[in-house]
């Protein structure tokens, strides 16, 4: 098992970071936060690219530099939902033009006839209002709905660019033939991991500009960055995230090579990645003082992106505890 980007991979490290860059501006995020710009465009720069055709195990360190550079520009588009939470549980039923996200709990399934009826609101689905597509896991399997079936209601959510919703299957009604056995585990492992690497690079963005406005920043007659009490913080962060991505990394390789240590490494990546926004979000705005507060610092997007991502597929200590029982039940 390889720890290292090889060139190929350091590649397309480059290509997706000059392409985010590039058409994943401030300035993009700023106009659909503040005037309700549209990101559907962005999602076809990703279609025509291929990025959304990412979804075999085997491309899961591909793609989870895709979704750390997605994380470091505050993606706005349903790449996150889409390529790790439906298409894990939509095996062969994925069209990379479509977006679509899942539905893990809130749901139950029971016939109806020779089919099925499906019952219940899910409450802060991820994209749940833009997606095309539904994956609903119930207890008796996983049903793809059709956007048109439900009814859904964007959510406010912490992170402005971010869209969570209120989705109702109620009286939902589906053929025999849309049932299907998925697995459940894997996805959740594929889910988490992916939303690890996400905060990961909203909390290396959050570095990048603290670095940044440490070196041009003065007080006394000198850089802030020349001041030690800066410097550790900064340090500090850099540990954090150099941790959360090592792990993150390390969960991607394991689900790429159908490792069983999965659920383990998974549960590893998103509590290290929690701890780690816990400590970028404090410091990060200690560092830019007052101006780390105001609406008009782009800080807030990337700071709003980490943490939301804590409260999503369960936070640190869920994770921990879960780490915890692992290690108990481990025969050593």
């Amino acid at each position: 098992m390889l720890f290292e980007l090889d060139a190929d991979q350091r590649l397309w490290q480059d290509t997706v970071r000059t392409v985010t860059a590039k058409e994943c501006s401030p300035a993009l995020i700023r106009s659909i936060v503040d005037s309700g710009a549209d990101s559907a465009p962005l999602w076809q720069v990703y279609v025509d690219l291929g990025w959304t055709e990412l979804v075999a195990p085997e491309s899961a360190v591909e793609l989870a530099i895709v979704l750390e550079e997605l994380g470091r520009v505050t993606d706005p588009t349903p790449y996150l939902a889409t390529l790790t939470q439906f298409a894990p549980l939509a095996t062969g039923s994925v069209d990379p033009r479509q977006t679509g996200t899942a539905v893990f709990e809130g749901v139950t399934a029971r016939r109806d006839g020779a089919g099925w009826r499906l019952d219940g609101t899910a409450a802060h689905v991820l994209d749940g209002d833009r997606a095309e597509r539904y994956a609903v896991v119930t207890g008796v399997g996983v049903f793809l709905v059709d956007a048109a079936k439900v009814r859904a209601t964007r959510s406010p959510a912490f992170d402005p660019v971010l869209h969570l919703a209120e989705v109702d299957f109620s009286g939902v009604r589906l053929d025999a033939g849309e049932r299907r056995d998925a697995d459940i585990a894997g996805a959740l492992h594929t889910a988490r991991t992916a939303m690890a690497l996400t905060m990961v690079g909203a909390c290396q963005r959050v570095l990048d500009m603290v670095l940044e406005h440490a070196r041009v920043r003065k007080q006394f007659g000198a850089p802030i960055g020349s001041f030690q009490a800066v410097q550790h913080k900064a340090a500090d962060m850099h540990v954090a995230i150099e941790r959360a991505r090592a792990l993150s990394y390390f969960a991607a390789v394991t689900l790429a090579e159908h490792d069983s240590r999965a659920r383990l490494a998974s549960a590893m990546a998103k509590a290290a990645a929690g701890e780690c926004q816990s400590l970028v979000f404090r410091s990060g705005l200690q560092l830019f003082g007052g101006m780390g507060f105001t609406w008009e610092n782009d800080l807030q997007f990337a700071l709003k992106r980490a943490a939301a991502g804590e409260l999503m597929l369960g936070g640190a200590d869920e994770h921990r505890a879960l780490i915890a029982e692992e290690y108990r039940a481990a025969d050593f």
